[in-house]
C-alpha cells in the first residue's frame, strides 16, 4: 500500500470511525482473502450457478452488500456497490482496511464499434476518464486533467489473458470511455465516439487508479451487454443473444474469477 493510500485512510478515520469496510460490507479485517471482487451490478446469487461455491452474505447497507464466496480452500470477498465512478471511489477506498491478494472488477460494458459481440469478455487497454471522480485521487482537486488516459498494469493483464487462453477463453483488450451518465451518454454519443475508444462504462478509470494506490494486482473483466454501433440494446435483447450473454457472465466469468483467485 502506498503512503498516499495510507494517508487517505488516516484522513477518513480522523473525521469518521474506523472499520468502515466491516460496517458497510460485514467483511473481516482479520482474513486474508484470495481476491476481492468489486461488482457494481452483479451479486453472487445473480451470476454463480455452480453449487460447488458457498456464498454467504456478510453485511448490507443502503446501496452496498458484502459476501464471502468459498470453494475448497479459496475464500473470495465480494462487494456489490452502486454504479458510477464516485461510488467506486468511496466503496473501493474503504476496502483498503481489508486484506486481499488480488483485485477483480466485473461488470457490463457497452460496445461502440461493430467488431464487438454481445457476450464478449473484454479488459481495458486503457480507460479515458470522462468522469470527475479521478480528480479526487490527485494531490489537489485543481489538478483536473480532462479525459485523462488511465492504464492498467499491462504485464499482469497479459498474464490473465494467457491464463484465460489456457482454458480456451478469449479476453479482448479494448479501450474504454468512462462516463458519469448512462442516460446522457446517448446525447453525447458522437462526441464520445470521437475519442476512438471501443467500449463505454463508468468505473474502470477510478478502479485502476485505486489499485495502483493499494499496490494490488488488478484486472477488470467486462462483458459486452449492448452495442450502439450494431443496434443491439441494453434492454430488450433477443432470446438467442441473451443466452450468449448469460453464458459469459454465469459460466465463463465465474470460472475466470476462481482461476485468478487460485493463481
Amino acid at each position: 500500500m502506498k503512503d498516499k493510500m495510507k494517508q487517505i485512510l488516516e484522513n477518513l478515520h480522523k473525521h469518521n470511525m474506523e472499520h468502515i469496510a466491516n460496517i458497510n460490507f460485514g467483511l473481516s479485517e482479520d482474513i486474508v482473502y484470495d481476491a476481492l471482487v468489486v461488482a457494481p451490478s452483479y451479486s453472487p446469487g445473480k451470476v454463480i450457478m455452480d453449487d460447488t461455491f458457498i456464498v454467504t452474505e456478510t453485511g448490507s447497507q443502503s446501496y452496498c452488500t458484502g459476501y464471502e464466496v468459498e470453494k475448497g480452500n479459496i475464500k473470495i470477498a465480494w462487494i456489490k456497490t452502486a454504479a458510477g465512478g464516485c461510488n467506486m471511489l468511496d466503496y473501493l477506498l474503504i476496502c483498503g482496511e481489508l486484506q486481499f491478494k488480488k483485485l477483480i472488477f466485473i461488470g457490463a460494458v457497452g460496445a461502440l464499434k461493430e467488431e464487438f459481440s454481445i457476450g464478449d469478455i473484454c479488459t481495458p487497454s486503457y480507460s479515458v476518464a470522462g468522469t470527475l471522480a479521478n480528480t479526487y485521487l490527485k494531490d489537489s482537486i485543481k489538478d483536473y486533467i480532462p479525459f485523462e488516459k488511465i492504464y492498467p498494469d499491462k504485464e499482469y493483464v497479459n498474464s490473465i489473458i494467457q491464463l484465460a487462453e489456457e482454458s480456451d477463453y478469449t479476453i479482448k483488450q479494448a479501450s474504454v470511455f468512462c462516463t458519469d451518465s448512462i442516460v446522457m451518454e446517448y446525447t453525447h454519443l458522437e462526441e464520445i465516439k470521437s475519442f476512438d475508444t471501443d467500449l463505454i462504462e463508468m468505473e474502470t478509470s477510478v478502479f485502476y487508479e485505486i489499485a495502483k494506490l493499494m499496490e494490488i494486482p488488478a484486472i477488470a473483466l467486462l462483458i459486452v451487454s449492448d452495442n450502439s454501433a450494431t443496434g443491439v440494446p441494453l434492454v430488450g435483447r433477443s432470446e438467442e443473444i441473451q443466452k450468449v450473454y448469460e453464458y459469459s457472465r454465469k459460466v465463463v466469468l465465474i470460472d475466470l474469477i476462481y482461476k485468478i483467485a487460485c493463481r
